[in-house]
Parts: structure tokens; sequence; C-alpha cells
């Protein structure tokens, strides 16, 4: 892509997502997200009614008398934005490629997060941690950010989400909130990461999907590839077995995915490309208020 159209498609990605943040997320996000942490401020002696679990004992012995930690919200938070760049998310029959529509809610999170101070990193992933923007604050950081979303070429088109998450638990020491976009078509379990990562941090999914992955059409034959693999075949959209196949085949699929999300506690929101992502979006905030 040449770097005008690149510079054309991040002002329009930030005239459009900046509203929708500022409009309409703003104080969803700050109520959904904010206050769950919190920090060290200072010690004071101990007062009768403390929390004895909140005794510093090394202020303790050092003075000879009961001091205790006093905590309080976290007035920042990190934001960390896990990106599915494989080349599933390159396709779409409707209104978008799944990859824009991962790329215009990524925008919207992180332009609601900097309207709260937050700081806001990214991790691309495939089958491999294809890159990592440590997080920062402000408008610069995330045009760079929508800019390298827009023209990012990933070393693999294959998928493993377990790996991207153990890398975020494994890089974030301070507690994190976090989204996962991606299609989660993925044939390895990411359960027990997910699991690890949300007790440690707050993890939330956001899944993108094409109508045809849900249903397919009948316009007779037609030619499919895997985007991931390559492998190509032709299939009888005409059959109505055919169809009834591939209807219970994301049935399937959906029902492992709300059980991985269920027993890693992580919040989803699913929205298709033809879809108004803003509803799922604030669906998702609406649910941890």
């Amino acid at each position: 892509m040449e770097t005008s159209e690149i510079l054309k498609k991040v002002r329009k990605i930030e005239i459009k997502t900046r509203g929708l943040s500022q409009n309409i997320f703003a104080g969803q996000y700050h109520s959904a997200f904010k206050g769950r942490g919190m920090a060290f401020a200072e010690v004071r002696e101990y007062q009768f009614g403390d929390d004895v679990r909140d005794i510093d004992w090394n202020v303790t012995a050092r003075f000879r008398k009961p001091y205790v930690k006093v905590f309080e919200e976290e007035r920042e938070l990190t934001v960390m934005l896990l990106i599915d760049v494989s080349g599933s998310l390159d396709f779409g029959t409707r209104k978008c490629m799944k990859s824009d529509m991962a790329v215009e809610m990524a925008a919207t999170i992180a332009f609601s997060a900097i309207q709260n101070n937050d700081k806001i990193g990214v991790i691309f992933f495939s089958d491999r941690i294809e890159k990592y923007i440590p997080p920062k604050k402000g408008r610069r950081h995330i045009l760079y950010i929508i800019r390298e979303m827009l023209d990012f070429h990933p070393v693999s088109h294959n998928t493993d989400i377990g790996e991207a998450v153990a890398f975020f638990t494994r890089m974030m020491k301070r507690r994190t909130t976090a989204f996962v976009l991606s299609d989660f078509y993925d044939r390895h379990d990411f359960t027990r990461q997910m699991q690890i990562a949300n007790n440690k941090h707050d993890v939330m999914a956001i899944q993108v999907y094409d109508r045809w992955a849900k249903q397919l059409p009948d316009v007779g034959l037609m030619k499919i590839a895997d985007a991931e693999t390559g492998h190509e075949m032709y299939i009888d959209t005409s059959s109505k077995r055919v169809r009834q196949a591939h209807a219970r085949h994301w049935i399937e699929h959906e029902s492992m995915l709300r059980d991985t999300f269920s027993r890693s506690k992580v919040d989803w929101v699913s929205v298709a490309t033809d879809e108004d992502y803003v509803k799922a979006m604030m669906m998702l905030f609406a649910s941890r208020g």
C-alpha cells in the first residue's frame, strides 16, 4: 500500500473512531474498567478496626509498632490489544473484511483509552509473536499503531492464540486490561493460557466473523481456499447436505469457544462484518458495569 494511501486511511479511521470513543464509549469505558485495580499508596500507623492482613511487617519491625499499607484505586490503566494478523482475517463477503473491522474496533478502544489517560500497547500475532509495541500514551502513538495495523505483513499465516496470550502474560508485570481481537479459528486449545492470563490480568475477547462462516449461500459450485494453509477445494453449495454440515461445524466451533471463555472466566462478544460493532462493544462494556 502506498504511503499516501495509508495516511488517508489512518486519517479516515481516526476521524470515525475518535468520534465514537468521545461520544459513545468514553463514559462506558471509564465505568467498565476504572477502579478495578488497587495500587499501594502509603503506610500509616495501625488503627483499631484495620485489617491485620494489611500490616506492613517490614515497617512494623523497623518502628516497633504496627503500620498498615494504604491502597487506592489505580487512576491509570495499561491496555493491551492482542490482534490476530493470521491469513483467515483477510476475508470478507459483506461490508468489509474481518481485518478491517478488527482495525476499527482496536482504534476505538485505543482512543477511549487515551481519553482516560491510559497507556495502550499492541501484540500482533499469528502462530508466533509478529510484533510487540510497548504501551505508551498519546495521539501520535495511536496513529502509529493504526498505521501498523493497516500495513502489517505477517511472516506466518497460521494461528496460535495460546502463544500470544502466554507472551502477554510473561511481558506484562502489572495488572493490565487486555482485548484479544480474532476470528478464533485455531487448531490449538488455548483455554489454559486464557485462564492463567485472566487470573493475573483482566482479559476480554472480541470475535469477528463473516456471515458465510455461519451459513453458506446457495450459489452452486464454489472454489474455496484455506487462507492459513493455502489448501484449495471445490464445494457444491447447492447441496443441502453440504450447507447443513457447514452450519453444524459453525455451531460446534461456537460451542467450543463458549466453553473456553466460560472456563477461563473471560468476557467476550461476537460481531459479524456486516453488523454494527458499536452495539457489540457497548454490550461488552455494559456487561462489566
